[in-house]
């Protein structure tokens, strides 16, 4: 048995393989937020959805996105963010890009306008693997991983997040980045 964790870790993003067949996480990008022995945690990083963060808290006035971070416990809300500055108790996850932290902080910097979508991404949900099932994904060749930056997380449109970290890596990755969806309509 492996009591190592796998290569993977904090502030890694999993790339769905192109032909994964998890709807779940179909042309996915995850955010490893904790990886350890006992599992792993983490945000999809594109999947929006056309719920705001105003229409679940009611004390937000601001319409922010929210995203679907994963399929686990879709009734939880998750954040990323790059405002140390403005969120006390924030976990960082690579430098510049932050998890967590207090969130009637956030609440207040959000309804003041000095913490927007540029600067942070709300979940509802995340995506979790219990120890040893990521590595077994992994094994399998299901995920492609890779590093990031704040910036590029922050910067890049959702709907570009997929390709544009494939295309971003180089190389073999930047064809993966044109295989279509359904190859059958090629």
């Amino acid at each position: 048995m492996n009591t190592t964790p796998s290569s993977v870790m904090n502030g890694d993003l999993l790339i769905a393989e192109p032909f994964m067949g998890d709807t779940n996480f179909e042309r996915s990008v995850v955010l490893v937020c904790e990886h350890s022995r006992a599992g792993t945690f983490g945000l999809v990083l594109n999947q929006p959805t056309d719920i705001h963060l105003s229409d679940v808290i009611e004390e937000i006035h601001m319409d922010l996105p929210l995203f679907i971070g994963g399929p686990v416990q879709q009734n939880t809300l998750h954040f990323i963010h790059r405002r140390p500055d403005l969120i006390d108790g924030s976990i960082q996850v690579i430098d510049g890009l932050y998890w967590s932290g207090d969130f009637e902080q956030v609440k207040q910097a959000v309804n003041l306008g000095t913490l927007t979508d540029h600067d942070a991404r709300f979940f509802i949900g995340y995506s979790g693997w219990s120890e040893g099932q990521l590595d077994a994904e992994l094994n399998q060749k299901a995920w492609i991983v890779s590093h990031t930056d704040a910036d590029f997380l922050f910067d890049t449109p959702t709907k570009e997040f997929w390709r544009g970290v494939l295309k971003r890596m180089g190389g073999e990755y930047k064809s993966i980045a044109h295989y279509p969806v359904d190859p059958r309509l090629n």
